[in-house]
Protein backbone atom coordinates (compact mmCIF):
# COMPACT_ATOMS: atom_id res chain seq x y z
CA UNK A 1 0.00 0.00 0.00
CA UNK A 2 3.22 2.24 0.50
CA UNK A 3 3.01 2.45 -3.21
CA UNK A 4 -0.30 5.05 -3.04
CA UNK A 5 2.31 7.41 -2.53
CA UNK A 6 3.54 7.22 -6.50
CA UNK A 7 1.02 9.07 -7.84
CA UNK A 8 2.40 8.83 -11.39
CA UNK A 9 1.24 5.23 -13.24
CA UNK A 10 -0.17 3.82 -9.57
CA UNK A 11 -3.02 1.90 -11.38
CA UNK A 12 -0.16 -0.10 -13.15
CA UNK A 13 1.70 -0.43 -10.39
CA UNK A 14 -0.87 -1.73 -8.36
CA UNK A 15 -1.74 -4.47 -11.08
CA UNK A 16 1.82 -5.26 -11.54
CA UNK A 17 1.73 -5.89 -8.06
CA UNK A 18 -1.18 -8.36 -7.71
CA UNK A 19 0.12 -9.80 -10.72
CA UNK A 20 3.72 -10.40 -8.92
CA UNK A 21 1.77 -12.20 -6.10
CA UNK A 22 -0.60 -14.66 -8.13
CA UNK A 23 2.91 -15.56 -10.06
CA UNK A 24 4.23 -16.62 -6.87
CA UNK A 25 1.89 -19.67 -6.85
CA UNK A 26 4.20 -22.45 -8.47
CA UNK A 27 3.91 -25.30 -10.12
CA UNK A 28 3.61 -27.12 -7.17
CA UNK A 29 0.55 -25.39 -6.03
CA UNK A 30 2.30 -23.60 -3.15
CA UNK A 31 3.58 -19.77 -2.54
CA UNK A 32 7.06 -18.60 -3.19
CA UNK A 33 8.88 -16.13 -1.12
CA UNK A 34 10.13 -14.62 -4.42
CA UNK A 35 10.72 -15.20 -8.31
CA UNK A 36 13.35 -18.23 -8.93
CA UNK A 37 13.27 -19.67 -5.06
CA UNK A 38 11.15 -22.79 -3.91
CA UNK A 39 7.88 -23.08 -2.85
CA UNK A 40 7.57 -22.82 1.17
CA UNK A 41 4.70 -23.55 3.29
CA UNK A 42 4.91 -21.05 5.19
CA UNK A 43 4.55 -17.93 2.08
CA UNK A 44 0.60 -19.85 2.70
CA UNK A 45 0.00 -17.33 4.41
CA UNK A 46 2.20 -14.32 3.84
CA UNK A 47 1.14 -14.45 -0.02
CA UNK A 48 -2.48 -15.85 0.47
CA UNK A 49 -3.51 -13.36 2.90
CA UNK A 50 -2.17 -11.01 0.40
CA UNK A 51 -4.88 -11.47 -1.75
CA UNK A 52 -7.45 -11.59 1.57
CA UNK A 53 -7.01 -7.81 2.12
CA UNK A 54 -7.22 -7.14 -1.46
CA UNK A 55 -10.34 -8.45 -1.39
CA UNK A 56 -12.28 -6.36 0.77
CA UNK A 57 -10.16 -3.40 0.23
CA UNK A 58 -11.20 -3.53 -3.72
CA UNK A 59 -13.68 -1.04 -3.48
CA UNK A 60 -11.30 1.15 -1.59
CA UNK A 61 -8.77 0.87 -3.94
CA UNK A 62 -11.17 1.74 -6.87
CA UNK A 63 -11.66 5.06 -5.53
CA UNK A 64 -8.84 6.07 -4.57
CA UNK A 65 -7.60 5.11 -7.92
CA UNK A 66 -10.72 7.49 -9.55
CA UNK A 67 -9.21 10.30 -7.53
CA UNK A 68 -5.69 9.80 -8.97
CA UNK A 69 -6.65 10.11 -12.29
CA UNK A 70 -8.11 13.25 -11.90
CA UNK A 71 -5.61 14.42 -10.34
CA UNK A 72 -6.00 13.78 -6.29
CA UNK A 73 -3.43 13.49 -4.15
CA UNK A 74 -3.57 10.73 -1.16
CA UNK A 75 -1.73 9.26 1.29
CA UNK A 76 -1.64 5.54 2.39
CA UNK A 77 -3.09 6.23 5.50
CA UNK A 78 -6.18 8.07 4.41
CA UNK A 79 -6.22 4.81 2.75
CA UNK A 80 -6.16 2.56 5.80
CA UNK A 81 -8.27 4.49 8.20
CA UNK A 82 -10.29 6.61 6.08
CA UNK A 83 -9.27 9.57 8.05
CA UNK A 84 -8.97 13.00 6.51
CA UNK A 85 -5.57 14.94 5.99
CA UNK A 86 -3.06 15.12 8.78
CA UNK A 87 -2.95 18.55 10.74
CA UNK A 88 -1.74 21.44 9.12
CA UNK A 89 1.97 23.05 10.75
CA UNK A 90 -0.04 26.38 11.24
CA UNK A 91 -2.31 24.18 14.30
CA UNK A 92 0.08 23.91 16.46
CA UNK A 93 1.20 27.46 17.06
CA UNK A 94 -1.19 28.65 19.96
CA UNK A 95 -2.23 27.08 22.94
CA UNK A 96 -6.10 26.98 21.82
CA UNK A 97 -5.12 25.81 18.34
CA UNK A 98 -2.76 23.31 20.94
CA UNK A 99 -5.24 22.06 23.05
CA UNK A 100 -7.52 21.49 19.10
CA UNK A 101 -4.76 19.27 18.29
CA UNK A 102 -4.61 17.51 21.40
CA UNK A 103 -8.11 16.92 20.76
CA UNK A 104 -7.78 15.75 17.06
CA UNK A 105 -4.78 13.65 18.28
CA UNK A 106 -7.45 11.56 20.45
CA UNK A 107 -9.57 11.22 17.91
CA UNK A 108 -6.71 9.79 15.82
CA UNK A 109 -6.38 7.21 18.15
CA UNK A 110 -9.45 6.13 18.11
CA UNK A 111 -9.59 5.62 14.14
CA UNK A 112 -6.06 3.92 14.51
CA UNK A 113 -7.50 1.18 17.30
CA UNK A 114 -10.64 0.59 14.90
CA UNK A 115 -8.56 -0.08 12.34
CA UNK A 116 -9.04 -4.32 12.63
CA UNK A 117 -12.57 -3.74 13.31
CA UNK A 118 -13.67 -1.26 10.66
CA UNK A 119 -11.37 -3.67 7.86
CA UNK A 120 -12.82 -6.92 8.89
CA UNK A 121 -16.44 -5.57 8.35
CA UNK A 122 -15.55 -4.51 4.63
CA UNK A 123 -17.54 -7.29 2.58
CA UNK A 124 -14.95 -9.04 -0.04
CA UNK A 125 -16.03 -7.98 -3.17
CA UNK A 126 -13.98 -9.73 -5.33
CA UNK A 127 -13.58 -13.77 -5.57
CA UNK A 128 -9.69 -15.37 -4.39
CA UNK A 129 -7.38 -14.45 -6.72
CA UNK A 130 -5.27 -17.53 -6.64
CA UNK A 131 -5.99 -21.05 -6.73
CA UNK A 132 -6.94 -21.60 -3.66
CA UNK A 133 -7.87 -25.65 -3.55
CA UNK A 134 -4.56 -25.83 -5.18
CA UNK A 135 -2.91 -24.11 -2.05
CA UNK A 136 -5.41 -26.37 0.18
CA UNK A 137 -3.68 -29.60 -1.66
CA UNK A 138 0.22 -28.52 -1.12
CA UNK A 139 -0.20 -27.36 2.73
CA UNK A 140 -1.58 -30.96 3.72
CA UNK A 141 -0.03 -33.04 0.90
CA UNK A 142 3.36 -31.74 1.33
CA UNK A 143 3.88 -29.59 4.37
CA UNK A 144 1.46 -31.28 6.68
CA UNK A 145 3.77 -34.06 9.06
CA UNK A 146 1.82 -37.41 9.47
CA UNK A 147 2.67 -37.30 13.18
CA UNK A 148 1.38 -33.72 13.22
CA UNK A 149 2.81 -30.55 12.40
CA UNK A 150 3.69 -28.70 8.98
CA UNK A 151 6.73 -28.19 7.67
CA UNK A 152 8.21 -25.90 4.57
CA UNK A 153 8.41 -28.74 2.16
CA UNK A 154 8.92 -32.23 2.04
CA UNK A 155 12.06 -33.48 3.37
CA UNK A 156 12.30 -30.33 5.74
CA UNK A 157 11.68 -30.96 9.48
CA UNK A 158 8.26 -29.36 11.18
CA UNK A 159 8.44 -26.96 13.70
CA UNK A 160 6.21 -24.33 15.24
CA UNK A 161 6.53 -21.46 12.69
CA UNK A 162 5.56 -23.62 10.11
CA UNK A 163 3.32 -24.94 11.71
CA UNK A 164 1.65 -21.32 12.42
CA UNK A 165 1.77 -20.21 9.12
CA UNK A 166 0.59 -23.13 7.18
CA UNK A 167 -3.16 -23.28 9.62
CA UNK A 168 -2.81 -19.40 8.73
CA UNK A 169 -2.66 -20.20 4.91
CA UNK A 170 -5.40 -22.87 5.30
CA UNK A 171 -7.93 -20.92 7.27
CA UNK A 172 -7.45 -17.94 4.43
CA UNK A 173 -7.84 -21.03 1.77
CA UNK A 174 -10.92 -21.96 3.46
CA UNK A 175 -12.65 -18.75 3.48
CA UNK A 176 -11.66 -16.80 0.91
CA UNK A 177 -14.84 -17.34 -1.22
CA UNK A 178 -16.86 -15.74 2.27
CA UNK A 179 -17.88 -12.39 1.27
CA UNK A 180 -18.78 -11.66 4.78
CA UNK A 181 -15.86 -12.24 7.50
CA UNK A 182 -18.32 -14.25 9.94
CA UNK A 183 -19.74 -16.08 7.02
CA UNK A 184 -19.33 -19.97 6.91
CA UNK A 185 -16.98 -20.85 4.11
CA UNK A 186 -18.74 -22.84 0.91
CA UNK A 187 -18.38 -26.76 0.88
CA UNK A 188 -16.72 -26.19 -2.67
CA UNK A 189 -14.15 -24.19 -0.85
CA UNK A 190 -13.20 -26.65 2.33
CA UNK A 191 -10.54 -29.29 0.50
CA UNK A 192 -10.99 -33.01 2.16
CA UNK A 193 -13.46 -33.31 5.07
CA UNK A 194 -15.64 -31.23 7.24
CA UNK A 195 -13.32 -32.25 9.54
CA UNK A 196 -10.04 -30.24 7.85
CA UNK A 197 -12.24 -26.79 8.47
CA UNK A 198 -10.46 -24.60 10.81
CA UNK A 199 -11.80 -21.60 12.66
CA UNK A 200 -11.82 -18.26 10.45
CA UNK A 201 -8.71 -15.67 11.22
CA UNK A 202 -8.12 -12.02 11.02
CA UNK A 203 -5.64 -11.59 8.04
CA UNK A 204 -4.42 -8.23 9.11
CA UNK A 205 -3.30 -9.50 12.83
CA UNK A 206 -3.23 -13.35 11.70
CA UNK A 207 -5.50 -13.72 14.92
CA UNK A 208 -8.29 -16.26 15.26
CA UNK A 209 -11.32 -13.64 14.21
CA UNK A 210 -13.22 -14.58 17.64
CA UNK A 211 -10.05 -14.38 19.28
CA UNK A 212 -9.30 -10.75 17.70
CA UNK A 213 -13.12 -9.70 18.90
CA UNK A 214 -12.41 -10.50 22.64
CA UNK A 215 -9.24 -8.45 22.89
CA UNK A 216 -10.76 -5.89 20.79
CA UNK A 217 -14.11 -5.54 23.20
CA UNK A 218 -11.51 -6.04 26.16
CA UNK A 219 -8.94 -3.02 25.22
CA UNK A 220 -11.71 -0.82 24.33
CA UNK A 221 -13.57 -1.49 27.29
CA UNK A 222 -16.76 -2.25 25.65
Amino acid sequence: MLLINHKTGFKEMLYQYKDWVAFRQGVECGFQGRANKLVDGCYSFWQGAVFALIQRLNSIIVEQLRALDVGGSLSWRSICTGAASNLSEGECGSDVKSYQTDERFHAKQKEFSDIGLNFIKIPAELGPLFHSVALQQYILLCSQVQDGGFRDKPGKHRDYYHTCYCLSGLAVCQYSWCKDADSPPLPKAVLGPHSNLLEPIHPLFNVVLHRYYEAHNFFMGS
